[in-house]
């Protein structure tokens, strides 16, 4: 059954729908979106240069740069793991200008911290996943285990007398670590380094007997026997090491830690904004020269929209807060 319309009233749609659009057209001009970029972006990395994330920074400023024709500057504030260059980005205005190269960390401070100057889940803005990796088991050539069963066994043997080293307390390393102790039962002494090097340099000599370590850190010294890989700990093998089974597969059945990275915006930026660096940022994960680029650090690329990477965030926050609670873990500034 067709419903007939008076010309009248479809010309007073028409002029309805015209008038919508100009609103619409005139509130993008009036917030800046409509030609957004403009001028270049700041891109913040809250470590100092030459780490992972600096790494990852620089070269999804580069991509989007190309992409997006306008350049985006990586402005390293580290500081507090992480919380001065966070605390940066979250105070700035939400036009687009200021962004954050989110981390893993992110998920984790609010609960190892009893107070920060930012909430992360209402101080800033999910605009896009970039990438994920896995963290890989590690022993020093000396230690016999060659299985999770192994190691679990070994250690439980002399209880409080093993070391386990990470580069950093509170750091996912360490809490992967943390979580292997609760889901196991056994007990070791944690030893927190001032980074990955220190660390494999004391696993390699015999001081600590394990460690959870990056991919593209630990995988050359395992060929050439330097370190022995036990297991990685994503739900899934990571392409990046394919014969290196998951935890999960060794025993710890539900064991799923990995490190990511992710574009962020202070709370309150324009959803024209946020929809187009998402797009450009999807763009940047389907070009195969990044991927492979990223494949080298062992990440897998993370696209998606804001939505889902926001709730991924809201699910890795909860899945650290329960192991710190559960480990008991508290650091002050």
């Amino acid at each position: 059954m067709k419903i007939a319309i008076p010309g009248r009233m479809r010309l007073l749609g028409g002029l309805a729908a015209v008038a919508a659009a100009c609103i619409g057209a005139g509130a993008a001009a009036q917030d800046g979106t409509a030609d957004y970029p403009n001028r270049p972006i700041r891109l913040i990395v809250a470590y100092p240069p030459g780490g992972p994330v600096d790494i990852v920074g620089r070269a999804v400023a580069q991509a989007l740069s190309e992409k997006m024709g306008k350049a985006f500057v990586v402005d390293n504030r580290a500081g507090a793991s992480g919380i001065v260059g966070t605390d940066v980005a979250a105070k700035a205005q939400p036009d687009g200008y200021t962004l954050l190269l989110g981390s893993s960390a992110n998920s984790i401070l609010q609960s190892l911290y009893a107070k920060l100057p930012y909430d992360a889940e209402h101080d800033l803005s999910m605009i896009g996943g970039i990438g994920s990796a896995p963290f890989v088991l590690v022993t020093g050539p000396q230690v016999p285990a060659r299985s999770v069963a192994e190691l679990t066994a070994l250690v439980k043997s002399q209880p409080g007398k093993t070391n386990y080293g990470s580069p950093g307390a509170g750091s996912p390393n360490h809490l992967s670590a943390e979580l292997m102790k609760i889901m196991t039962g056994i007990d070791a002494v944690h030893v927190p380094y001032k980074g990955a090097a220190p660390a494999e340099t004391d696993l390699m000599g015999g001081q600590i007997m394990y460690m959870f370590d990056s991919i593209p850190s630990a995988l050359p010294l395992v060929s050439t026997g330097r370190l022995h890989a036990l297991a990685v700990t994503s739900a899934r093998r990571s392409p990046a090491a394919p014969d290196i089974p998951t935890l999960a597969e060794s025993g710890l059945k539900g064991f799923d830690t990995v490190t990511w990275y992710g574009l962020m915006g202070p709370a309150g930026l324009p959803p024209q904004i946020a929809q187009r660096l998402n797009a450009e940022l999807n763009k940047v994960l389907a070009d195969p020269a990044f991927v492979q680029r990223m494949a080298g650090l062992g990440l897998e690329p993370m696209p998606g929209t804001p939505a889902q990477f926001s709730a991924f965030f809201g699910r890795e926050k909860e899945k650290w807060a329960r192991i710190v609670k559960d480990a008991n873990i508290r650091l002050e500034q």
